[in-house]
């Protein structure tokens, strides 16, 4: 095992290094000039869409689930856990200026998340059940002729999921719910793998049932709240504000409280990847569910892309990040990381009431999380061994939702160090098929703009 571990550092140190968050942000720069800056330009667009009532239906004849439903799917999978202990780690690891990074990565990964559904849409194909399936794999094998690579972003997405989307978010939540109600982690882990089994035994419209009520609620749940905290902070908000886009491009070390190992690099880094890690733009992940939606252009889908990376990032990671800047938690408990940063920052505002909060939010984001992840898992498998592997995948899926619950801290932390090479592993076949089929991303959308202008689109 620990020569497994070895080489998972290796091999992680490669893929996540510097280089490839150069290539997931300049994918994204490079698709904004080539489609004339899309999010901005279908920025207003994206969220009349999302919140319309024909998106609640769809429009168009081909399809599994509504837009909404399948938005609000991905949106279960990227809202997660680390939406709270994952922004704070790179503020804490980074510096304030680690937020700005988080911005500008998400500006940019609205072009690439509207390019990567926008394809997955376009080369998406019914299965021998009827039911529409699509992603980079399919990308890969219709657009380029490469298999083998196609092969190994599904293989690399099932694996993916059991880390990332399962046995971490089982662990979160259990942790979480251990925390605000001191319930003991395997009563928890058992009540969530029974409550998953019963969602995922329907296939995607039942998660999508599940999610398109969930997901409002929670994110409403967790914005009314930093709103909240916000407000009763209104006074420090300038100097918070002030702190984040000053340090993103000088050395922090002289604030009060300082961590050693802040920089302007640690800065960009820290804050390029948890922007990337939150949203999952340029992963490939979420077009496996944007795919499924009842659309007339695969456009129209796209544009859900970018209310998703905002709302993700711009909105959720934004408030547990300007939480604790704006409190002092930041500067005031150095020696604080992850969860206990945002915990404090709440408790500051309501006591042990705002541990009850973040308890709440974090097994709420963590659920969804197994949720959304379960349909990319299952998109991947059945790629790579067909219909045959679902009740297999189904088992194991449960099963490991009580290992990740149960499982003690160093267990999980290996289990993150694994998932995260693995989606780092995913991302690189993913942009490939990104910048490979961008003539066809450009011509879709001229179509789109074209339509739209002649009234044949709303």
């Amino acid at each position: 095992m620990e020569a497994i571990l070895k080489l998972n550092s290796f091999i992680n140190s490669i893929v996540w290094g510097p280089w490839m968050c150069a290539f997931l942000v300049g994918t994204g720069v490079y698709l904004t000039f080539l489609l004339g800056f899309p999010q901005i330009r279908y920025f207003a667009l994206s969220f009349k869409y999302a919140l319309s009532k024909s998106a609640r239906k769809g429009q168009g004849a081909e399809g599994t689930i509504s837009p909404f439903a399948a938005l609000a799917t991905a949106l279960a999978s990227t809202v997660g856990s680390g939406n709270i202990a994952g922004v704070a780690t790179a503020i804490h690891l980074g510096g304030p200026g680690a937020m700005f990074w988080m911005w500008v990565s998400a500006v940019f990964g609205m072009a690439t998340k509207m390019v990567e559904v926008t394809l997955a849409t376009r080369f998406r194909e019914k299965d021998e059940l009827g039911n529409w399936r699509g992603g980079t794999m399919y990308v890969l094998k219709a657009a380029t002729g490469q298999k083998w690579l196609a092969w190994l972003f599904a293989l690399f997405a099932g694996l993916a999921s059991f880390g990332i989307g399962n046995m971490t978010q089982a662990n979160s939540a259990a942790g979480a719910v251990n925390l605000g109600f001191n319930v003991p982690p395997l009563y928890t882990a058992i009540a969530l793998a029974v409550l998953t089994g019963l969602v995922i035994i329907g296939g995607l419209k039942s998660i999508a049932n599940v999610t398109t009520i969930l997901i409002p609620l929670m994110c409403l749940f967790y914005i009314i709240g930093g709103v909240v905290l916000f407000a009763t902070h209104i006074a420090q908000m300038p100097a918070a504000f002030k702190a984040v886009f000053y340090y993103a491009f000088h050395d922090p070390m002289a604030l009060p409280g300082a961590i050693a190992g802040w920089s302007v690099r640690q800065a960009l880094i820290k804050g390029v990847a948890r922007g990337i890690f939150s949203n999952e733009a340029g992963l490939g992940s979420a077009p496996m569910v944007h795919c499924t939606a009842i659309t007339d252009h695969p456009v129209r889908q796209g544009t859900m892309g970018i209310f998703e990376v905002f709302l993700d990032t711009i909105v959720i990671c934004t408030i547990t990040g300007m939480s604790i800047i704006a409190t002092g938690t930041l500067t005031g408990y150095p020696e604080l990381s992850g969860a206990q940063l945002t915990l404090t920052a709440f408790k500051t505002l309501w006591g042990e009431t705002g541990i009850i909060f973040l308890a709440i939010s974090l097994a709420l984001f963590a659920y969804s999380t197994v949720l959304g992840w379960y349909w990319y898992g299952e998109t991947g498998l059945t790629y790579v061994f067909g219909l045959k592997v679902i009740p297999v995948y189904k088992f194991l899926w449960i099963v490991c939702i009580i290992l990740g619950g149960w499982g003690g801290s160093q267990f999980l932390h290996n289990i993150w160090d694994l998932a995260d090479t693995l989606n780092g592993l995913m991302a690189i076949p993913n942009l490939i098929a990104l910048w490979w089929v961008s003539g066809e991303v450009r011509r879709l959308v001229r179509d789109f703009d074209a339509k739209r202008s002649r009234g044949e689109l709303v």
